[in-house]
């Protein structure tokens, strides 16, 4: 993991799994507290930092991840090329391009924001929230895949058609349309007329 002064303190020096910790947010996004992170989950959900990135290839065609089946949350769907939540202190921009490195193996290029959106997502599956307020960010994935198994089950490029049909057969995350449709300004202007975003 690459050492900033937000992952700095977040990492357990002898090898024993630390408290992952979330920044707690108000309904306009600034910082009130922190919570630990399955805890923050927990119904009724308490507001927290999140980000979720949409990376595309050259064609325009935009990367799915499915979470792995490991996952304690929503495991074995598929969603957005990355999400996750910043630790706190850590720049929601900073935290999304190390967590698509860690998860996917591949740095963004051009990755850019592309707004926030605010929701309240029961998963029934887990019974956990996602009570968010998420940073949005896209870009370009221009380099080979190199996914982490204890992250991802799986990946795909799709058009929009055929995110329609994998949308129609296959189990998304409960945030995915939520985040795609408040991303898709930023990801028209990226892609260009001519994918169809």
């Amino acid at each position: 993991m690459p050492i900033t002064p937000a992952t700095a303190t977040h990492s357990a020096s002898n090898g024993t799994a630390e408290a992952i910790m979330l920044e707690l947010v108000d309904e306009k996004g600034a910082t009130i507290g922190t919570a630990e992170k399955l805890a923050a989950h927990q119904p009724p959900g308490q507001l927290h930092r999140a980000f979720s990135v949409f990376l595309f290839d050259e064609h325009g065609r935009l990367l799915l991840q499915q979470r792995a089946l490991g996952k304690y949350h929503s495991p074995g769907v598929w969603s957005n090329t990355c999400c996750g939540h910043p630790y706190p202190g850590e720049a929601p921009f900073a935290a999304a391009a190390r967590r698509t490195f860690e998860e996917l193996g591949v740095s963004p290029s051009l990755m850019a924001e592309a707004g926030t959106v605010r929701y309240n997502h029961p998963d029934p599956a887990s019974g956990l929230v996602e009570q968010e307020y998420n940073h949005l960010f896209v870009g370009m994935v221009q380099s080979p895949l190199r996914p982490d198994p204890e992250e991802v089950g799986g990946t795909a490029f799709v058009t929009p058609a055929e995110l329609a049909e994998r949308h129609a057969k296959d189990e998304f995350s409960a945030w995915f349309m939520t985040v795609l449709d408040a991303a898709r300004p930023a990801v028209r202007e990226l892609t260009g007329p001519s994918a169809g975003w």
